[in-house]
């Protein structure tokens, strides 16, 4: 890699803009894949950021990238769920990590400057050449025959450092990790703003505050009010993150009229929980104000380049989703980027499942912050009315919106929150009771015909297996150690990115027809196997045909 020179030029693999937790990550296990890579990060860490609340699900990232001890060592509070006041009663209450993840019951509610810092330095550590003060301008591209900007690729960066030199970084790959100031994302004009949530924050820092009781002492605490919610979010050293989520007009008029401080201090009025636990507290930093909102690229993986975290889309603040967003998107980034460069013959179809990964993750986010905002019957305000009402654009089914929003999904503890405390749309509540009814009545037949000592193998060798309508198999790029490689995926209703399955399972529900007998099945698995394999082969069809049956992908046994 070339080092910063009197002209300012430099070279790279690739080359990564921003220095933030998904810029940090995608960074990281580049190096680690051999790479050079150069970071260009327009401020000087540490630096200022919102998003201090942590969930569990970044946990295990933290770790591959090595930097879960660092992160243990600051003292940073443990997070072990959220209060809240939303939903039917004006009465707190609290979810816990715990109750659906016993492997992660806490996560932690960090100071983003120190935190920030830690994985860049830690991406150093790793090999990561980290330039601060410079900040990148625009994206360069390499124009088709035509000089026309279809089929471009990117092939490097403008940028201009804090001592106002200007300079040119040639690289193989791109990665935009610039936050919600989305570089290519505006640059390229591929933000789609969301409708559905049109809000805006004002967040500043308070010390001397009170804190929950409990073993709720160190959540975040959430209260929703007329004019939105707001956010209390406890830190070390007797800090407090506060925010207010507003409607986008109503607060940029408010803001017209009245500083951000001012703003403020008359939505946490409004709050009293809230107003209560900051009252003997002091403002000490801000506040500030953040305008736009939520959006989503409807690119993000192109030639030689690619998008993650807040540059590639942003959902809302309410299930501190970001940070984890943008960690997971750096290694899945990563891993694309390291592909694309091994093989460019696999790019496309590579970037094509970092997007459908990225996103479905995203989706399922979005789902649950709609259904949360949508099941609140705390205030009755303009607020609180418009955010009840499915916009034109929202073609979901009820069916749907349960599969995107719970279902196929690791828990995180939101999902049945929202429907005791909540008062959900009641096609989404019925939604969940059939398809929970469905599921019961599936498990107990699935039990009477495979899992029941009753059944004989000749009964299982007559019968014929149907599948679900949609299930298919598919060949795919699938996520291995740093990178993708060729593989089969299973589609299902819950997972129609696909999951990776063996080749066993992708030959016999490749076979599944509806039509043949597993007898029929096995003769055709097994053609040209030694009789020893055979016997294998048998167990291992029974045994999968048994999981396929109790999760769905196979629906009935006909003949049982």
């Amino acid at each position: 890699m070339s080092q910063p020179n009197s002209e300012t030029n430099l070279s790279a693999d690739v080359v990564v803009i921003g220095g933030g937790p998904g810029g940090s990550t995608a960074a990281t296990m580049l190096a680690r894949q051999g790479w050079q890579v150069l970071l260009l990060e327009r401020d000087v860490f540490p630096r200022d950021h919102v998003g201090e609340s942590l969930l569990p699900a970044s946990i295990p990232v933290l770790e591959e990238l090595g930097v879960l001890t660092a992160v243990q060592g600051e003292g940073f509070l443990p997070k072990w769920g959220a209060t809240m006041v939303w939903g039917q009663s004006p009465d707190p209450w609290s979810w816990y990590f715990r109750e659906t993840n016993q492997k992660y019951p806490h996560s932690y509610q960090v100071w983003r400057p120190r935190f920030d810092q830690l994985l860049l330095e830690n991406a150093q550590a790793a090999g990561v050449t980290a330039l601060q003060g410079y900040r990148v301008e625009e994206v360069l591209f390499h124009p088709d025959e035509t000089g026309e900007p279809a089929g471009r690729r990117a092939t490097g960066v403008n940028f201009v450092n804090d001592l106002g030199k200007a300079g040119i970084v040639q690289a193989r790959f791109v990665v935009d990790a610039s936050g919600q100031n989305g570089l290519l994302g505006r640059q390229l004009d591929l933000r789609h703003w969301d409708d559905f949530f049109q809000n805006l924050a004002v967040y500043a820092y308070y010390q001397g505050g009170q804190r929950l009781a409990g073993d709720a002492e160190n959540n975040i605490f959430i209260e929703s009010y007329p004019h939105g919610w707001l956010w209390n979010i406890p830190l070390a050293d007797g800090w407090s993150s506060v925010g207010a989520v507003v409607d986008r007009h109503y607060g940029g008029e408010a803001l017209r009229r009245q500083n951000p401080r001012q703003f403020l201090a008359e939505q946490i009025a409004q709050a009293p929980h809230t107003a209560r636990m900051l009252e003997s507290a002091s403002l000490v930093s801000g506040p500030q104000v953040v305008r736009d909102w939520s959006y989503a690229c409807r690119e993000i993986a192109g030639e030689g380049y690619v998008l993650l975290g807040d540059a590639a889309c942003f959902v809302d603040p309410l299930f501190s989703s970001g940070v984890h967003l943008a960690l997971m998107s750096g290694v899945l980034a990563a891993a694309y980027v390291t592909t694309a460069l091994k093989d460019p013959s696999m790019a496309r179809a590579a970037g094509r499942v970092y997007q459908e990964l990225y996103y479905k993750e995203y989706q399922h986010f979005r789902e649950l912050v709609r259904l949360f905002y949508s099941s609140n019957r705390t205030s009755d305000s303009y607020f609180w009315e418009a955010r009840r009402i499915s916009g034109p654009e929202d073609a979901l089914t009820p069916r749907q919106s349960f599969i995107q929003a719970v279902a196929g999904q690791p828990p995180r503890g939101y999902e049945r929150a929202v429907l005791e405390h909540g008062e959900a749309p009641i096609q989404f509540v019925e939604s969940v009771r059939q398809i929970e009814a469905e599921r019961e009545e599936h498990r107990i037949q699935a039990e009477a015909a495979l899992l029941n000592p009753g059944v004989t193998f000749a009964e299982v060798y007559r019968a014929v297996p149907h599948l679900r309508e949609g299930v298919e198999v598919q060949r795919k790029p699938v996520l291995t150690a740093g990178e993708f490689v060729w593989g089969d995926v299973l589609i299902t209703e819950g997972h129609p990115e696909g999951i990776p399955c063996s080749p066993l399972v992708a030959r016999l529900v490749s076979a599944i027809d509806g039509k043949r007998s597993v007898t029929e099945l096995l003769a055709e698995l097994g053609q040209g196997l030694p009789p020893y394999r055979r016997d294998q082969l048998e167990a291992s069809v029974f045994a999968t045909l048994r999981i396929l049956y109790v999760d769905g992908t196979i629906t009935r046994l006909e003949g049982i």
